[in-house]
């Protein structure tokens, strides 16, 4: 094949493991049942006027598989976090003992736990979605080359075949993720 069309393909290989690393990440939020720091990962704490991550501002540790453990490195923060923690309407109660805010992870019901799966088939199905455009946008990149008909169709087999490749890769880990969401 020629240089563009490596190109092309490359590009959206690269693109569609963008797509992987977002479901990745998106799925890492969603909890199974136990604690972890990922639980938190999308709160924003005002910071002296900007909104800045927690774990910009803070220690999130998992004592134990209930509980999770955030240590402020300045102790003028402690409402500042349990306030942003409380925006994030994470489904959690902070408790500030005045050094340590304290998160007790309820363990998860069964309707719950239905509603993680569903909402983890969601973040999957986005990430189909990304990698479906990035397959469009590839054959498109392809039509604009000076190729021939038959260096087209088998360049557009090849991104195809990388499509169907991640589809499959998304579905495994969102067989994954489910399977530890609905294991009690």
């Amino acid at each position: 094949m020629n240089e563009e069309v490596e190109f092309v393909l490359d590009s959206a290989k690269e693109a569609m493991n963008g797509a992987i690393a977002h479901l990745e990440k998106e799925l890492k939020s969603i909890r199974a049942g136990k604690a972890t720091p990922a639980m938190l990962s999308t709160v924003m704490v005002d910071y002296y006027g900007s909104q800045t991550p927690l774990a910009q501002v803070a220690n999130v540790n998992t004592p134990d598989a209930r509980t999770l453990s955030i240590q402020p490195w300045e102790k003028n923060m402690l409402q500042e976090i349990e306030k942003a923690i409380q925006i994030a309407n994470l489904g959690f109660n902070p408790m500030n003992n005045g050094d340590v805010i304290m998160i007790n992870v309820p363990p998860l019901t069964e309707e719950r736990r239905i509603n993680l799966a569903k909402q983890a088939k969601a973040e999957a199905e986005e990430a189909k979605i990304g990698v479906r455009n990035d397959r469009k946008e590839a054959n498109n990149e392809l039509k604009k080359l000076d190729i021939s008909e038959d260096m087209l169709k088998i360049a557009e087999g090849e991104v195809q075949k990388l499509t169907d490749n991640f589809t499959k890769l998304i579905d495994e880990k969102l067989a994954i993720k489910e399977k530890e969401i609905l294991t009690i």
